[in-house]
């Protein structure tokens, strides 16, 4: 049961609008970054309003989990308040020296507000605490280390949702077609049955799946099994830096309101609507669908950026013609994501 429940010191209290309206007043700049650790904390809850009060004073926003087996953050933090932030993190026992993901695209209105929120995974697996060992990992690749292995026919697992992999990948890389984490895990086990012997590398956005990928398929008999050293982002600041080939196709999918950030100049996806190429991810403008797909500027102006000539009826519609069309129509996505 959450003991914070009735209170409201520790909750964010403004509206969405209110929200965007003072993040756009904003003169000053933010940096988005990510990052993960899994650690055993002995209090969630209480780790949580520590974080929470603290972060709040130093106005950041953003979307972490706080779980008994870690963290997993994804935030940005107002530049002036940048190194505040970082003696904030290295005084804590529990996120001391943890490294930082920062994006790729910044345009510092990643996020509205600051949620942290207690859940019973960082990364929900749908498996029981004691299924496997989190802590009998793989080993960590940084990108020339990555790319050597790829070169040398290795294989390569994509860990995100079929709707992050669609519009970017690395070449050759497989591609689990499955909506979540939990579904993921016994999909690949069976994409990879027979190759226990085989070099596995794994991938993700920032390292937080792969890490506990990694050690489900050590315990499942894997012998060489391999992650991407800070995900997809930090391979791109890696090999930008570095003037290393860069082995990643497309764009990268970011579960914030930026939606996706260029990792290479190529489009490997198509509009849902025209099949145009396109690598924009969208939420249907009507609130009630609000559908997860890829929109290219065409379709966006002649579906008033909704998925479907249905939800493009009713966000054109009166409030009365709402309510009607409300008790024809169930505007719910079937699923997720087209």
């Amino acid at each position: 049961m959450d003991p914070n429940k009735g209170r409201t010191d520790l909750i964010n209290r403004w509206g969405p609008e209110q929200l965007r309206n003072k993040l756009n007043k904003e003169t000053f700049r933010r940096i988005t970054i990510s990052f993960y650790r899994y650690i055993g904390i002995d209090d969630p809850y209480g780790f949580r309003n520590e974080l929470f009060t603290q972060w709040k004073q130093l106005d950041c926003l953003g979307r972490i989990y706080v779980a008994k087996e870690g963290i997993n953050a994804q935030m940005n933090v107002p530049e002036h308040y940048w190194d505040l932030f970082v003696d904030n993190i290295n005084n804590n026992k529990y996120l001391k020296d943890i490294p930082f993901k920062r994006a790729i695209e910044d345009d510092g209105k990643s996020f509205l507000k600051l949620q942290i929120k207690v859940r019973n995974k960082i990364v929900a697996d749908g498996l029981p605490d004691d299924a496997f060992d989190t802590s009998n990992v793989g080993n960590h690749l940084d990108a020339d280390q990555w790319n050597r292995a790829m070169d040398r026919g290795a294989i390569v697992v994509d860990m995100r949702n079929r709707y992050e992999s669609e519009i970017g990948k690395f070449q050759g890389a497989l591609t689990p077609q499955v909506e979540t984490f939990a579904e993921e895990l016994p999909e690949v086990l069976n994409l990879l049955k027979g190759k226990e012997e085989e070099k596995v590398l794994l991938y993700c956005t920032g390292g937080v799946r792969c890490e506990k990928t990694s050690a489900f398929l050590k315990h499942h008999g894997f012998k060489d099994v391999n992650q991407l050293l800070g995900g997809i982002i930090d391979y791109k600041r890696q090999v930008t830096q570095k003037g290393r080939e860069n082995k990643f196709r497309g764009k990268n999918f970011v579960f914030d309101n930026r939606l996706g950030e260029r990792i290479s100049d190529e489009v490997i996806s198509h509009c849902h609507q025209c099949g145009a190429s396109c690598d924009t991810h969208v939420n249907c403008a009507n609130v009630r669908c609000n559908l997860l797909f890829l929109q290219c500027e065409s379709c966006g102006q002649k579906y008033h950026m909704t998925c479907s000539d249905r939800c493009a009826e009713y966000v054109l519609a009166t409030n009365e013609k709402k309510i009607e069309l409300e008790k024809i129509h169930n505007y719910r996505p079937v699923k997720r994501y087209l």
